[in-house]
């Protein structure tokens, strides 16, 4: 029987365009591939692969290597392809439409009802990338203390201020007010997010105090059935943002991708008597590397996670299933836009008293994640989702 889950969700790391992706202005995308492919076979990935990963890519470099775990890829059936609705579909949530986005700008009414709930003016309203709009703008928000609006093509209210001139609980305050402005029918946008920054004129940079404001998920997740049957949610990094710290029995900040792998690993070693849920985001993948379009810090970043696969691995109990996966893709070196991409995401699986080597192939949606936990756990099914565990066992 297994009575603990280890997550880990590899944020942005898809294998591959869905078929629609011409719909989303993203033909061709494949970030892993695309990774392995630029970095030529001088590099490589030999715990991922060790698992399944270049089998899901059809990448030849590992073909002769002992596969010790269950290996596939999964479709989205959510519309879009942002952090919220990949997260939630994972737990077994999927969105009939779309969270709304602006890719030109919030409307006026909106921005003026912000601007008199917070008793001050903004500046920006535009789509922007987070480093680029604070090279813009920055100056002039010191010098007005007016505060940075700015969005993507997700659906993302975001709020850009200096932490030492306009303070950082001011910020958190003001993101709460557009969290409640940003909730009905019309406007529920999936995230308020505030980006507080540093430095001067010139040399400005985000820190890592930045903070997810989302919509509670109006389902019930695996999170929510794990812990009303009286198990553990640990929720590391950013989760705890994504769902609104709804069906959360602990919450541990992690300030990026390192960080949040110490606390996997530390958490992995605590004892635990109930059925648990290990939850992790390694959300460095996406922010600093593939929105920013830079293929080599990506590749840097995806060899760190490989050299600590076996460490992870050690550390498990017999009675443990490691799933490794994504929410959405983001190329980096895709260059229409530098927003996600719509991608198929990997599913890795492992666990001493579990199957290796078995194709779980390709999956209609990320919720045969939560259904297959459910299954694994002996809870009640969820919905959403078609369970792999008689596969995997």
């Amino acid at each position: 029987m297994i009575k603990r889950v280890i997550l880990i969700v590899l944020d942005s790391v898809g294998v591959g365009e869905l078929p629609d992706a011409v719909i989303y202005n993203d033909k061709g995308v494949n970030t892993a591939g695309h990774i392995l492919d630029f970095m030529g076979n001088s590099f490589s990935l030999p715990n991922m692969a060790k698992l399944g990963f270049y089998k899901i890519l059809n990448k030849k470099f590992y073909n002769d290597i002992d596969i010790i775990g269950c290996y596939g890829k999964m479709m989205m059936r959510s519309p879009g392809k942002d952090t919220i609705a990949g997260h939630w579909e994972i737990s077994g949530v999927i969105l009939e439409k779309p969270f709304p986005v602006y890719t030109n700008g919030f409307p006026e009414k909106l921005i003026k009802e912000f601007e008199k709930r917070i008793g001050i003016k903004t500046i920006g309203n535009y789509r922007a990338s987070g480093t680029e709009i604070i090279k813009q703008l920055g100056s002039e928000h010191q010098i007005t203390n007016y505060p940075i609006v700015y969005t993507s093509s997700d659906s993302v209210f975001q709020i850009a201020a200096h932490e030492e001139t306009f303070g950082l609980n001011k910020l958190y305050e003001i993101c709460k007010i557009a969290r409640d402005i940003l909730k009905n029918d019309n406007n529920n946008i999936g995230r308020v997010i505030a980006r507080p920054f540093i430095g001067s004129d010139g040399n400005y940079e985000r820190t890592s105090n930045r903070k997810d404001y989302s919509l509670t998920p109006f389902k019930i997740t695996i999170l929510d059935k794990i812990k009303d049957f009286g198990g553990d949610i640990i929720a590391i990094g950013k989760i705890t943002d994504i769902f609104n710290n709804k069906g959360i029995t602990k919450s541990v900040h992690a300030k990026d991708n390192l960080s949040n792998m110490k606390i996997i690993i530390n958490e992995v070693k605590n004892f635990f008597d109930k059925q648990t849920l290990i939850f992790s985001n390694l959300i460095d993948f996406d922010m600093l590397w593939g929105h920013r379009r830079n293929v080599l810090d990506y590749a840097r970043e995806l060899k760190k996670f490989d050299d600590f696969l076996p460490k992870l691995v050690e550390e498990l109990q017999d009675d443990d299933m490691l799933i490794i996966t994504a929410d959405h893709g983001c190329d980096p070196t895709y260059k229409l836009h530098t927003d996600h991409t719509r991608e198929f995401v990997p599913l890795l699986v492992y666990g001493k008293k579990l199957k290796g080597g078995i194709n779980l192939g390709i999956r209609t949606t990320l919720s045969d994640i939560a259904q297959t936990i459910a299954d694994v756990l002996e809870l009640p099914a969820m919905k959403n989702g078609l369970s792999f565990k008689y596969s995997i066992f």
